[in-house]
């Protein structure tokens, strides 16, 4: 019976030799894998980390990616905020929420260099954030959750915080128009029409038409209104027409706010609505005393429109109703 043949012994990657028949090899000796394979392996570990790096740079330029930046490394003021003031109930209410939950929603920023973020939208969970870190000195409350967006022109990040704030919060009709302002101000568009298309794009052109009459508003008394953001739509366009029509108004009311600031927004709507009535009354009564008697002191004239006016006032006494009949008569109105 012929001599079964010993096999060489197999070679270790350390260099050690084990002398052991087949089938004998211990399980961990089988187990070493050939230095091909660790290669193979090594490598596709090493294109899989490239392809992963390259796959986070590239949302991070796009706008894919949300982050964690330090707070102090916001520049709120980047651009002119469409928001004109915060309630204090609204920002209460955030700030409980960043506290329990912590930030939902990233904010938009756009990379300025040297480690400085301008913000595009989010001022308000900013300023929460600001203060709740103020307030406790918890870390957590020193860093943002940001969204980074590849924006480079001026008239991008005015359009990507009014899209922002039209979904999220809504803006009132001064605050529309006030950002179209300062814009034009600013000479990131050429003049209101540019910016209002530009803008708003999305909205109606009835939409752009209000908020053209409420750039009238912000340029006329934007500084002397103590609430302006309230200022609703129908009292808006009404102010509108009123400083259209009667250029003193602004002024007027310039005077009167500097004297006597309204103390909130129902007496400040009450005496701009007021202050508008007056001058239609007199621009009516400058227009009858063109062609007819004066109107003596203490007596206004208002256009009802349809062929109709009214007289009131403490003047409109006896005396002058009987100096109305005659005149009337004489002019072949009786």
């Amino acid at each position: 019976m012929a001599k079964r043949k010993r096999l060489t012994p197999l070679a270790l990657p350390e260099g050690g030799m084990i002398d052991a028949p087949v089938g004998k090899v211990p399980d961990h000796v089988l187990r070493q894998r050939a230095p091909i394979a660790g290669v193979a392996q090594d490598t596709a570990r090493t294109s899989a980390l490239e392809e992963l790096s390259d796959t986070l740079v590239r949302a991070r330029a796009e706008g894919r990616m949300i982050e964690a930046l330090p707070l102090d490394q916001i520049q709120t003021d980047h651009i002119t905020r469409d928001r004109v003031a915060i309630d204090d109930e609204e920002m209460k209410a955030l700030k409980q929420s960043l506290s329990a939950r912590g930030q939902q929603t990233p904010i938009d920023v756009v990379d300025l260099g040297t480690g400085r973020y301008g913000l595009l939208s989010g001022w308000r969970r900013c300023t929460a954030l600001q203060a709740l870190h103020s307030e406790t000195g918890d870390a957590r409350f020193a860093q943002v959750l940001a969204v980074l967006r590849p924006i480079t022109e001026a008239s991008d990040a005015y359009v990507a915080m009014i899209e922002e704030n039209e979904i999220r919060v809504g803006l009132s009709y001064f605050e529309r128009a006030r950002v179209v302002a300062e814009t034009v101000d600013q000479g990131v568009f050429k003049d209101d029409q540019t910016a209002l298309r530009a803008l708003f794009a999305t909205a109606s052109r009835a939409k752009r038409s209000k908020i053209g009459s409420f750039v009238g508003v912000v340029r006329a008394v934007g500084g002397a209104l103590r609430f302006p953001q309230a200022l609703g739509e129908r009292a808006g366009l009404k102010l509108a027409k009123g400083l259209g029509t009667h250029p003193g108004l602004a002024q007027v009311i310039a005077d009167e706010w500097l004297k006597t600031p309204p103390a909130n927004v129902a007496l400040e709507q009450d005496r701009l609505m007021a202050l508008c009535d007056r001058a239609a009354d007199n621009g009516a009564a400058a227009a009858t005393r063109a062609d007819g008697p004066a109107l003596p002191q203490g007596v206004q004239l208002k256009d009802k429109g349809a062929g109709r006016v009214t007289l009131s006032g403490t003047g409109v006494d006896a005396a002058f109703k009987a100096a109305l009949q005659r005149w009337l008569e004489e002019n072949g109105h009786g």
